[in-house]
């Protein structure tokens, strides 16, 4: 058996951004303070809440499916951007005294994604591309 360090590390990516994202839905979905505060300071109280939470979920799960991966990464890049946006804009990078430990969190995955897009790049291509049947 040979040791793939290709494979290895598109492994390791996957669970570094579904873990992250999946650990913080118990805080969204449970409405814990800190998420009812970040939401609350953004005007998105619940709705936005549980629905990050429901994007963010359906991205973890699409990330972990090899066959879906580049989709899920495209769609946490999406939510980390706005994650990042809000830090920087509204939030502040540290958030009711957490040391920065959530924008943090949404650097890794925006980064994770961004490396999980170029290495599935070809799952792209292939929903853009045209095939030969839709050309005519």
């Amino acid at each position: 058996m040979s040791f793939n360090i290709k494979k290895t590390a598109t492994w390791l990516l996957r669970l570094l951004a579904a873990l992250i994202m999946l650990q913080t839905l118990y805080f969204k979905f449970t409405a814990a303070a800190e998420s009812v505060y970040i939401f609350s300071q953004l005007g998105l109280e619940p709705y936005g809440r549980i629905g990050i939470g429901i994007m963010e979920l359906i991205a973890s799960l699409l990330i972990l499916f090899p066959k879906t991966t580049a989709i899920g990464a495209v769609l946490a890049i999406g939510l980390m951007a706005g994650a990042v946006f809000f830090h920087l804009t509204k939030l502040g990078i540290e958030v009711m005294g957490d040391g920065g430990q959530l924008f943090i969190y949404a650097l890794l995955v925006f980064f994770a994604g961004i490396a999980l897009l170029i290495i599935h790049r070809q799952q792209i291509y292939a929903l853009i591309k045209p095939t030969h049947q839709q050309r005519l």
